[in-house]
């Protein structure tokens, strides 16, 4: 049984990857940092008692900030497979902590890689390291953009990113791990973070449709994304690490697609108008706009056999499907005489 390692288990992409894996027999231990709170309702549905002799999936308290910690978790676990999806991911977040998203992102990358060096030299374990990259870093270059064109960053998210992604490099290179790199366009999907424009839309939409909103505040709607589903990007991290030698990988769907065009497709499956609705808040403008971001993912298609399922139609519909039904919940408790806390949060 094949044994892999994930940070970030519980998020939109951790999640994905840790079905998929254990649809492939493997036993998946993933990396949470301790809260108040529980955040693992992605992953949820997925946890049995570590007790059972039928759980694979196994949690583990750490962070990317503590190097100390890492290297313990990777004695304990011994994973064949170590996939690095913890960050700080939203873009406008990074402009307000920038120091907390250079130090997650980018050296949590360098103390995640140097504990796996020291592990591999101390044990001669053979382990794949897998990290998650972003479009974002190609910033103002212009599309399409693939693994030779040159990064641009235009946040100190992206910036972090593409340290981290120089640290892979260094480190195959350097000391000869199979370490890859993943440049991910934006993924999308009914587990997105609200807080992330395209969910932070289609929830609006969708609340705006049953009566509990009454307008939609967005950014810059000129903004082109190259939008897939989370679910066929995690496909491709996995075939990446299956590789007989260690690369780096767009990963994309090759059409991008403005905001408004999204808004568009977003009001229009629920039959509203969405200039009614939308209003500008310059609040949301970053202050460095990334316009254009479209991959050109022939090499993953070339090599790993990759290509992405769901395009922009059923992304979205499966998005806002999702979203009404959680909508519904809100209005039958609403109805029911039931405060219902919502909070709107700035989008990316």
């Amino acid at each position: 049984m094949r044994r892999a390692l994930i940070t970030g288990i519980t998020g939109q992409d951790g999640s994905y990857l840790t079905e998929m894996l254990l649809t492939k027999g493997y036993e998946i231990h993933g990396i949470i940092r301790r809260a108040s709170t529980f955040n693992t309702d992605r992953i949820d549905h997925l946890y049995l008692d570590p007790h059972s002799p039928e759980a694979r999936m196994f949690l583990h308290y750490g962070d990317l900030s503590d190097g100390p910690g890492l290297r313990r978790i990777l004695e304990e676990v011994q994973p064949d497979e170590v996939y690095n999806l913890a960050a700080q991911s939203h873009v406008a977040v990074s402009f307000m902590q920038p120091e907390y998203t250079t130090d997650i992102d980018g050296l949590g990358t360098l103390r995640l890689l140097e504990a796996i060096r020291d592990y591999c030299g101390r044990t001669g374990h053979d382990l794949r390291f897998y990290q998650a990259g972003t479009s974002e870093m190609f910033g103002s270059s212009p599309p399409p953009q693939s693994e030779a064109t040159p990064f641009h960053p235009r946040s100190p998210y992206a910036a972090a990113k593409v340290m981290a992604h120089h640290l892979v490099r260094n480190y195959r290179e350097a000391y000869d791990l199979f370490a890859c790199n993943g440049i991910l366009f934006n993924h999308e999907s009914e587990r997105r973070g609200e807080t992330f424009v395209t969910r932070k839309i289609t929830r609006a939409a969708t609340r705006i449709k049953l009566g509990l909103q009454d307008k939609l505040y967005l950014g810059n709607l000129d903004s082109r994304r190259d939008w897939g589903h989370a679910k066929d990007y995690v496909e491709a991290m996995w075939l990446t690490l299956q590789r007989d030698q260690p690369d780096d990988y767009v990963v994309a769907t090759g059409e991008a697609y403005s905001v408004r065009e999204f808004v568009e497709r977003v009001f229009a499956r629920l039959e509203l108008d969405w200039h009614e609705y939308v209003e500008i808040d310059p609040r949301y403008f970053r202050p460095v706009e990334v316009e254009h971001l479209r991959g050109d993912a022939r090499k993953a298609r070339h090599e790993l056999g990759w290509k992405p399922k769901v395009g922009i139609d059923e992304l979205v519909a499966c998005m806002v499907d999702s979203d009404l039904e959680l909508a519904r919940q809100e209005r039958i408790l609403k109805d029911a005489g039931h405060s219902v806390a919502y909070r709107g949060i700035a989008g990316d």
